[in-house]
């Protein structure tokens, strides 16, 4: 039996992650985009020019319109209520009525990035690392997204599917390769990554030969061959709010092999599918584990010891 791991919003921190926020291609030029997010809610816009998407703190500074509703004029979000304008620091450089803006009038400004076609916001002053790569650059890659509806449990109990080798063979009912060892015995670990080499065949003869690791506590990560052709997965989590998570889907394949999109999917999804009743369910608590846990009491370990954080205010 090992100590319990603290819940999103406990206490009112958050795991320090990096947390999809919304598409690339959701935030066109000139638009505005409100994404709940820890508990409360951040806007993603984009100048009209185009250019890097920002994320702000959601909420006007002058009486807390939300600006999600407002629009993008120029390269400034504007508040649609009294016409407040923010540039992409979260500074006021502007007041509807042409008052000087008062001393302070700012919005939180988040750590953001887009990568693999996804818009990302790091909770904290100061991104801890750094987003997890493809294997190969995006531009030599065919991309395919799918996000779900929210789901009742925390991001990090799904990632714990991940460590927990017994699952792969129990639950997915695949035969690993002896001849790679016990995949308990290859673990490696970081401060903000977790992972190791996986070889097995699945019910229908597949052979897949991957690596899997775990990214903050939010982000699966797999690189590796469906018989012997290249293909990546990631599986990002947002949490919305306490016990609370959207999940982001990414498959990837080389230029050329767009024929090798379908399969992958129907294994990837074969196993969402296979775990879904199980999350959706489940009060996870940490009870008797046994030899075969290992990986798992690991990163249970890693969760519990994670950096965390209350959501910071403008």
């Amino acid at each position: 039996m090992s100590r319990s791991v603290p819940g999103e919003g406990e206490d009112g921190t958050f795991s320090r992650n990096w947390y999809p926020l919304c598409l690339s291609d959701e935030v066109g030029p000139g638009t505005v985009r409100g994404v709940d997010l820890l508990g409360d809610r951040v806007v993603v816009f984009r100048g009209a020019r185009g250019g890097p998407a920002r994320v702000l703190s959601a909420y006007c500074a002058h009486v807390g319109a939300d600006l999600s509703v407002g629009d993008v004029v120029g390269e400034r979000l504007r508040c649609r209520y009294h016409r407040w304008q923010y540039d992409g620091s979260g500074r006021c450089a502007a007041t509807g009525i042409g008052d000087p803006v008062p001393p302070g009038a700012r919005l939180l400004r988040h750590p953001s990035a887009e990568r693999h076609g996804i818009v990302w916001a790091f909770h904290g002053d100061k991104p801890l690392y750094d987003l997890p790569t493809l294997g190969h650059p995006d531009d030599d890659l065919v991309l395919r997204h799918t996000v779900l509806d929210e789901a009742p449990v925390d991001p990090w109990i799904v990632a714990a599917q991940t460590m927990d080798v017994q699952h792969f063979l129990l639950q997915h009912d695949f035969a690993l390769d002896p001849a790679r060892g016990d995949p308990n015995d290859a673990l490696t670990a970081g401060p903000y990554v977790m992972g190791y080499p996986l070889a097995f065949r699945t019910p229908d003869g597949s052979r897949l030969e991957v690596r899997v690791e775990i990214h903050g506590t939010n982000v699966f990560r797999q690189t590796g061959t469906l018989d012997g052709r290249w293909f990546c997965w990631l599986t990002a989590l947002r949490c919305v709010r306490p016990g609370v998570s959207r999940p982001y889907f990414v498959l990837g394949v080389r230029k050329g092999d767009e024929d090798l999109l379908e399969r992958a999917a129907g294994v990837m999804t074969g196993m969402l599918a296979d775990d879904a009743p199980v999350l959706l369910t489940m009060r996870f608590r940490i009870g008797r584990l046994t030899r075969s846990d290992r990986t798992l009491a690991r990163y249970l370990h890693y969760v519990r010891r994670y950096p965390r954080g209350a959501p910071a205010t403008a």
